[in-house]
């Protein structure tokens, strides 16, 4: 484990309209000790033509594959397998981050000892277009604060493994970050806001991220089938992050 690099993970599938974009934004980052992660889960298009151009262009830049089309839980998990940093931190193949993004998170988890970060984000369209200038966020979340409210965006968390440890993801082709989450906070720590708008979240028609009834269903399965809540506690914990989700994304 390699004290300081960030070790960025991003899955790719069938991603070759923002592919680019996400890459550059990594680019351009401010803090330059970290290595990029690409795992390719078998793209019917040209994302692995895109990602390997990059690769061969940037030696901090390595592209990895699945064994066949998986998901993104075991391409992430690839990416943690192959992980040399001390820090963890993912980013998903269509969003992208603020030039800081890594410079402030790094400096915020060094100065408040904090092994688990995450941000605040700005929501945009396909095209790059603001819909969204800021989503606040809690400024700090436990295993508790986190089943009532699961704000956490995955393209905005850096984790220390020096603090928590090696991890995986749960193999669920959905989910499986907010199962990891409660995985990680589950022993009594906490994750911390940056309060900063560090991260472009994109907004892509027909994802399973963008599908309102999809989330809900998603939530429900992470808490009565991964974290094995009784009925009630699930119905209460739902009923929470039903509301926080209408508040922060105006779920209709």
């Amino acid at each position: 484990m390699q004290k300081g690099l960030v070790s960025i993970i991003t899955p790719v599938y069938n991603a070759e309209r923002f592919i680019a974009g996400t890459i550059k934004s990594i680019s351009k980052q401010s803090y330059k000790d970290f290595e990029l992660l690409l795992i390719d889960d078998h793209s019917t298009d040209n994302s692995l033509s895109i990602i390997s151009s990059f690769s061969e262009q940037d030696s901090r830049i390595k592209v990895l594959q699945t064994p066949s089309n998986s998901g993104a839980a075991v391409a992430r998990n690839i990416g943690l397998e192959n992980a040399s940093g001390q820090y963890v931190a993912f980013l998903d193949s269509d969003d992208m981050w603020k030039e800081t993004k890594l410079k402030d998170q790094i400096q915020f988890m060094t100065e408040n000892n904090s092994g688990f970060t995450y941000t605040n984000f700005e929501m945009i369209t396909e095209t790059d277009e603001l819909i969204k200038p800021r989503v606040t966020l809690p400024e700090s979340l436990d295993y508790v604060g986190l089943l009532k409210n699961t704000a956490i965006a995955c393209s905005t968390v850096v984790i220390d493994r020096q603090v928590f440890g090696d991890f995986r993801m749960p193999e669920v082709r959905k989910g499986q970050d907010t199962a990891t989450w409660l995985m990680l906070l589950r022993e009594g720590n906490d994750a911390r806001l940056v309060d900063k708008v560090l991260g472009s979240y994109r907004i892509v028609k027909g994802s399973i991220s963008s599908n309102k009834v999809e989330a809900l269903r998603r939530t429900w399965n992470t808490y009565r089938n991964l974290e094995k809540l009784p009925l009630h506690k699930a119905g209460y914990y739902f009923t929470s992050y039903a509301w926080n989700a209408f508040k922060r994304r105006k779920l209709e």
